[in-house]
């Protein structure tokens, strides 16, 4: 108690330190903080954040109106040494009686220590100084007011600021705008000296970006620039570039229209001392030239192998080591097509994506052997990567199932290993980690263990025993990803063998779309320690020790004759197969509510602990306008459907196999799992601007069990909470429904998420967070009878649970670490009338633990 009163003393000394900082005490004397920035245009008032950018000096930032950031830059000491140093300058004595203790070298160090010196360069590295009232740098802000609106069409703005004086070395900038009409297009004609280029041009005009009736904006004629030039050199103008299209903007005797005039002129090159223009032309490729084996540190090819494939020259300064087809597959630039951009690119990214090449180098020349000039050889330069590469990685992880793990992996990757551009992959990994949630007699830190070893063939075509470029396109960079793996855990629960293998086929059809077909994925994962189930799951344990106190009275199944707890696993599995067989020799009578729930809780028990066999097959399709890793301003949809067990039940009924005394199909004597599942997930950021981000997640999953299967196998079912779910709740600590989290490990085969977060920055790398998330689980078509944990109609919607909170997180550039600390502002779980707010405080509160965010 004593400690927690100390930080509270700290905390409220701090937050007095900081907010009796002096705002201006930085501030030169004749000289002003600028507080705030005010823009009127035209008399009103505006908060266009793109017009406040213009300007070149803002206020300091704040914090809910607090410049956090302008006071901890006050509070550093910007000369520490000088500081240090003068106070033993001034006071000899005091400096002789700390070097008594002290040599002299250490006292000298002290100056260098966080209390002196670190602390300071903290606050000013964190901090933010005064932003002071700069006149040469408002009357730029002016010039780029003038411009901005000039680009939007307002030939005749007029601008001027006035600085507005307040106390204490304070004041704010007022600009105020005069816009004047806007101008709209009236016409658009175009002169075009090149005939070649007009057809080109005439046949795409009508996707100009100018067009008549719109107000002028600069930013339209940059982007007619950038199609014309697009459209020329995609249809084999290798020479176009977008200096060579100009407008003309004719104002005269116009009143807030203009007439534009678009002008390309004829090529123009340097010929000795003088320039002289001809008209564009269209080129072809008279050859492709790959060589597979060049080298940026070498001036000269000396070519030794090479070889002609379908219009296609390789050749190779030792012997071709690739069979021609796995390069040219990737050449989009063809022997007798035009010249074009696009090709270009495509080749680049395609061979890039083989991973057994540098980037590489595409270039053109023209082909002297043409007397009309007209055409280009292509050559294409392939730096290759080394054959084999070693890699190692150590993780520290943080997932649902471990609290803390230490990882390590170790690969090796083989390119071009049958000579058709494919990569193998064998890596190995092992892991150790802590989970308080798992059975743990010993009470070890490091009670979970993982080891696994994984191979992956990635093969960039469809593999497949007939052509499939006129279903999937060459275009569409297609690869064929086979995988097979192997892992077992061991003091985690049941401890598990995990058997996988798939075959899968990815492709884009356009740019940002991505699809994946698995053909098959298959799991098998087998239990090695399924008599530890009632040590694991605890609480089906207790509920089912309950019921045993009440009815056994067969002492052998018992820990201790006091307790008359059940021994696991004799007293258990004993007393179980009584109330379910009806043995009556060691039982009183049961309730019928009681039998069900021992019913209930074997059938879990069967559920979690016998084998699994899935063969899936499934379609994964995702959509995305994000740009790049800076891009906050995006949406992304995904959704996939996956079929399970439906290729072994057609074949089983067509060789008319038996069935077991389940009444359900085997193989290699285990029922497989068949069921159909499908799930949409979208995701859209909103920049707000000034670091301000929006975000938006909802997602939709269910999975229906038919055929071979009652119920959804554990590795494919749904969970909700944790730190990239409903953060108010532990994983797996939701739901189902209205149920309570009964279980230990609480999943469905239903689940309904949505998400939403606003996010701001704090100081410098540091941000924050104000987060809600709503979902929950629900088991529905499956073998749960539980009405609180069923879907059955559209009002089980109530039992939708909310969480909200806030976080902060730390951005290292590469990755972002994040706590958040979620509150149960609705639980379903509650009373209805005890819903809202009840477990609304710090005690109730789940700390969040991740790495990046969560959506």
């Amino acid at each position: 108690m004593k400690k927690i009163y100390t930080k509270i003393t700290a905390f409220i000394v701090i937050a007095i330190l900081i907010c009796a900082c002096n705002a201006v005490k930085r501030v030169p004397e004749g000289k002003l903080l600028l507080t705030k920035n005010e823009i009127t245009v035209n008399d009103k008032t505006i908060k266009d954040e793109n017009v406040f950018n213009q300007l070149y000096q803002k206020p300091n930032s704040t914090l809910l109106g607090y410049r956090l950031r302008l006071n901890l830059y006050n509070l550093a000491n910007l000369n520490p040494d000088s500081t240090y140093k003068a106070k033993f300058t001034n006071n000899p004595e005091k400096f002789k009686r700390k070097s008594k203790w002290l040599s002299e070298k250490q006292v000298n160090r002290l100056g260098k220590s966080f209390w002196y010196h670190g602390i300071h360069d903290f606050l000013r590295r964190t901090g933010e100084p005064p932003i002071i009232i700069d006149k040469e740098r408002a009357d730029k802000s002016i010039l780029r007011l003038k411009y901005y609106y000039f680009n939007n069409g307002f030939f005749n703005v007029q601008a001027a600021y006035a600085i507005d004086t307040l106390k204490l070395k304070k004041a704010k900038i007022k600009y105020a705008i005069t816009s004047g009409n806007a101008f709209f297009i009236d016409s658009l004609r175009a002169t075009i000296a090149t005939p070649v280029l007009d057809s080109l041009y005439q046949i795409n005009k009508f996707n100009t970006f100018v067009k008549s009736g719109n107000q002028y904006k600069t930013e339209d004629f940059d982007n007619e620039k950038n199609r014309i030039t697009t459209n020329f050199r995609n249809n084999g103008v290798y020479n176009f570039q977008p200096n060579y299209v100009t407008f003309d903007i004719d104002t005269i005797k116009k009143v807030n229209q203009a007439n534009i005039t678009l002008m390309i002129a004829n090529y123009s090159y340097q010929d000795g001392d003088s320039t002289k223009t001809t008209p564009f032309k269209i080129y072809k490729i008279s050859d492709v030239n790959i060589y597979t084996d060049y080298s940026p540190s070498l001036n000269t090819l000396n070519i030794k192998d090479s070889t002609t494939y379908k219009n296609f020259n390789l050749y190779s300064q030792e012997k071709l080591k690739y069979k021609p087809k796995a390069i040219t597959n990737a050449i989009f630039i063809t022997k007798g097509g035009l010249y074009a951009d696009n090709k270009t690119v495509l080749t680049t990214r395609y061979l890039n994506n083989l991973k057994i090449f540098n980037y590489p180098s595409i270039q053109y020349e023209v082909d002297k052997r043409d007397t009309t000039a007209q055409s280009l050889i292509a050559k294409v330069y392939l730096t290759p990567r080394k054959k084999y590469s070693f890699g190692t990685t150590l993780d520290v992880t943080h997932s649902n199932i471990q609290d803390f793990g230490v990882g390590l992996s170790v690969s090796e990757t083989i390119r071009n290993v049958f000579n058709g551009a494919e990569t193998l992959e064998i890596a190995a990994r092992g892991n150790i980690g802590a989970s308080k949630d798992l059975a743990n007699p010993k009470n070890n830190f490091f009670n979970v263990s993982e080891y696994g070893l994984d191979l992956k063939l990635n093969i960039p075509r469809i593999f497949m025993p007939f052509n499939t470029d006129k279903i999937i396109a060459k275009s569409m960079i297609p690869s064929t990803l086979i995988t097979v793996g192997f892992a077992k855990q061991r003091n985690i629960g049941l401890d598990k063998e995990n058997f996988t293998g798939a075959l899968s086929y990815n492709w884009t059809p356009k740019i940002n779309h991505t699809a994946r077909f698995d053909l098959f994925n298959t799991q098998f994962v087998r239990n090695l320690n399924p008599t530890n189930y009632f040590n694991v799951y605890g609480s089906s344990y207790n509920a089912l020790n309950e019921i045993s106190k009440a009815y056994n009275t067969n002492t052998t199944y018992y820990n201790n004759a006091i307790d008359k707890d059940l021994l696991i696993e004799q007293g258990t599995r004993g007393f179980t197969n009584d109330v379910l067989t009806g043995n009556a020799t060691f039982l009183k009578p049961l309730e019928a509510a009681d039998v069900e729930s021992v019913k209930s809780i074997e059938e879990r028990r069967l559920r979690l602990t016998e084998n699994d066999f899935i063969l899936a097959t499934s379609f994964t399709f995702s959509k995305t306008t994000k740009k790049d890793l800076t891009d906050n301003n995006f949406y992304l949809f995904k959704t996939k459907i996956e079929s399970a067990g439906t290729i072994l039940s057609a074949f089983a009924k067509t060789t008319n196999q038996k069935k077991n005394v389940n009444g359900n199909y085997e193989i290699f004597n285990l029922e497989y799992s068949e069921y159909v599942k499908t799930e949409f997930d979208y995701i859209k950021h909103w920049d707000l601007s000034k670091e301000k981000i929006l975000a938006f997640r909802s997602f939709f999953g269910i999975a229906i069990p038919f055929g071979n299967s009652n119920y959804i196998p554990f590795s494919r079912s749904y969970f909700s909470g944790g730190s990239n779910d409903n953060r108010a709740w532990q994983p797996y600590g939701l739901g189902p429904g209205s149920s309570g989290a009964l279980d230990d490990f609480n999943e469905a085969n239903m689940k309904i998420a949505i998400s939403g977060e606003f996010r701001f920055k704090l100081l410098g790398s540091l941000k924050g967070a104000i987060f809600a998330d709503a979902g929950n689980i629900w088991s529905v078509l499956d073998n749960v009878v539980d009405e609180k944990s069923t879907f059955t109609s559209f009002s089980d919607l109530k039992d939708m649970a909310l969480g909200t909170g806030f976080g902060i997180r730390y951005d290292l550039s590469f990755f972002v670490i994040r706590f958040d600390l979620g509150f149960k502002t609705y639980n379903p779980a509650n009373e209805t009338n005890k819903r809202w707010f009840r477990e609304y405080n710090f005690s109730n509160s789940v700390l969040n633990f991740g790495i990046n965010y969560p959506f």
